[in-house]
């Protein structure tokens, strides 16, 4: 988990002082730039439209709320549905797991080399691929594994009228959440910079419980996964 409050800050007034001194029709390239990757409209049957209206009101099944990052405050709680938690946080980019040309310490000042599950090999995780998404560590907060969440488990992440099926890749801090892979927000058009990308809100995740891919690392078994319990969630809720 990143604590980048300061640095999205910072880049921001950057954007804002670019804006000013550029012509109109070059103020948003560099953020622009980096969202026009490959963003699929859609993974799966189920639109975006669909799974947001199921999750307009919050059952809190945490006995706290999370922040986003170290500076702000906590108010982000996990919320029950049938068959699934949810949140509605910010995308803090998760570049941790293999070394990689865009992922390692060259690229990432906060760079850590294993993810807290594994591919069906053993090794770590591939964050620049793989899209995954991060929990938060166990606590008095919030036990993900009680809730039925493990690690592989399905997870539709939603920005901007997009689906991205993940998986539960990597566990953080006990106290913030809202972080998911290079890859989930390459997909979904968020800046994937792992020191300076990633959106200060927007994103929702939803997370299906007692589900589980195998192998990990295979995206292709979580799209097909996820878009089965999906419908099974607009279908229960």
């Amino acid at each position: 988990m990143r604590s980048r409050t300061l640095t999205l800050t910072a880049a921001a007034g950057a954007a804002l002082l670019a804006s000013a001194v550029l012509p109109a029709n070059a103020s948003g390239l560099t953020r622009g730039a980096a969202a026009a990757g490959p963003a699929a409209a859609q993974e799966g049957s189920v639109s975006a439209a669909d799974l947001l209206a199921k999750v307009t009101s919050c059952s809190q099944i945490s006995s706290g709320k999370y922040k986003t990052d170290d500076e702000t405050s906590a108010t982000v709680p996990v919320c029950g549905k049938n068959g699934a938690v949810f949140w509605k946080a910010d995308m803090d980019i998760d570049c941790d797991g293999q070394r990689t040309s865009k992922c390692s310490e060259s690229t990432d000042p906060w760079y850590q080399d294993d993810t807290a599950f594994h591919q069906s090999d053993g090794k770590p995780l591939r964050a620049d691929t793989l899209p995954y998404v991060v929990v938060p560590s166990s606590s008095s907060i919030w036990n993900y594994g009680s809730a039925g969440i493990k690690g592989g488990g399905v997870v539709a992440v939603i920005y901007q009228n997009k689906v991205e099926y993940a998986v539960v890749g990597d566990t953080g801090p006990t106290k913030i959440i809202g972080e998911a892979s290079y890859a989930t927000a390459k997909a979904l058009g968020i800046d994937p910079d792992p020191e300076n990308g990633g959106t200060d809100s927007g994103v929702t995740y939803i997370l299906f419980k007692n589900s589980q891919v195998s192998p990990i690392e295979s995206h292709s078994a979580a799209v097909s996964l996820g878009d089965r319990l999906a419908q099974t969630f607009i279908r229960d809720n």
